[in-house]
């Protein structure tokens, strides 16, 4: 446990390095990797993480979802390229234009904008074409007025189409049926594309279950999201294809034990109320943290190794666990929320939540720490 730390997150950057390689291997020769380093870097830290992936040859840049997120890369010495996957907004298009922030355009009005910005900065700025097949989110329908719109798109002078992308729904689950059926409708739409006389250099589908399960997939381009943290994106993932090393460890420390009588309420609502005489340990952390509160009564921690199970409703600050059976617990003693023996994937199966939710909603309250390079 670190000096004086209430609660910290380890992010082993090791960990992150041997997973672009082991990502990488599972690719075609002379495929590039687009990572996705959105929501901080998926809450284990976008900068550290883009930091160091830049110098990889194979990477070819940054996915974000917001304008800020972009900027912030930028400002923090980022010089590959930077797609923004979401939705963009005109206040931010003179500082895209300058920063060679890539958009993605899912509406001919939004890339006429695009191009009035970039000429009033005697500029140009390259875009990526979204296209939807499956998510029914954002994304051209796959339509010959689509079709139209993007040729439109095509001539305003200001404006570089560099790649079109679209996005898997259900790539992680064990059938591929969903999948397969909307690569089948993206390659349809750019076939028709080329034959109608655009030329779009740069294709990308794959998400992260696509890198993993689907190599058919790959183009020019795949996009590599929660594998880069060492997270599988669903439970049907095949593990033994790409082996992942988990990022981020979570740790805190005991700050008060107490040994309570039979028939004990513990925490708000007193949900759960002490069967016996019990030995009980205070954790300094809690919902704020964006430790879950659908952890209460279901979830535990390690302390020594040991399992202790959460007591009552976690509180905004701190929860209280089960330590009768770990005798040699004492205060300041280590305590793993998240870490070996403890994964991510088991605290979302408890908790009700998916795993990506569950580290991106880690607070800013909790420091990271970089360790492992």
């Amino acid at each position: 446990m670190k000096s004086n730390s209430r609660v910290y997150a380890a992010i082993h950057l090791d960990a992150v390095e041997e997973n672009f390689k082991q990502m990488k291997q599972n690719l075609k020769p002379g495929v590039k990797m687009i990572a996705v380093v959105k929501t901080d870097g998926y809450g284990h830290g976008a900068v550290p993480i883009a930091k160091l992936a830049e110098p990889y040859e194979y990477i070819w840049g940054f996915a974000v979802a917001t304008a800020q997120e972009a900027f912030t890369l930028r400002e923090e010495g980022i010089k590959k390229p930077i797609l923004i996957l979401g939705y963009t907004f005109e206040e931010d298009y003179k500082e895209m234009v300058k920063q060679q922030i890539r958009p993605a355009v899912f509406q001919y009005e939004t890339a006429r904008k695009l191009a009035k910005a970039a000429g009033e900065l005697k500029k140009s700025i390259k875009i990526h074409i979204a296209l939807d097949t499956g998510m029914t989110r954002i994304g051209y329908s796959d339509t010959m007025e689509s079709i139209a719109q993007i040729r439109k798109i095509a001539a305003l002078k200001e404006i570089e189409i560099e790649g079109i992308f679209t996005h898997f729904a259900r790539a992680d689950e064990a059938d591929k049926t969903s999948a397969l059926n909307q690569f089948e409708r993206y390659e349809n739409f750019v076939r028709k594309l080329e034959q109608s006389g655009l030329s779009i250099p740069m294709k990308h589908c794959s998400n992260s279950a696509g890198i993993v399960e689907l190599p058919q997939m790959n183009l020019d381009a795949v996009r590599a999201g929660i594998t880069i943290y060492g997270i599988y994106p669903s439970m049907e993932v095949k593990r033994d294809l790409v082996k992942l090393r988990p990022v981020m460890e979570l740790k805190s420390c005991i700050v008060y034990i107490k040994t309570v009588d039979k028939g004990t309420p513990v925490s708000y609502g007193g949900t759960f109320v002490t069967p016996r005489k019990m030995r009980i340990a205070t954790i300094p952390v809690g919902y704020g943290d964006g430790y879950p509160r659908s952890l209460s009564n279901k979830g535990w921690v390690l302390i020594h190794g040991k399992k202790a199970p959460i007591l009552g409703r976690i509180c905004m600050d701190q929860f209280m666990v089960d330590i009768s059976e770990i005798p040699e617990a004492k205060e300041l003693d280590e305590v793993v929320l998240i870490g070996e023996g403890l994964s991510v994937e088991t605290l979302g199966e408890l908790s009700g939540r998916f795993p990506y939710e569950f580290v991106c909603d880690i607070g800013k309250r909790v420091p990271r720490i970089l360790e492992g390079k």
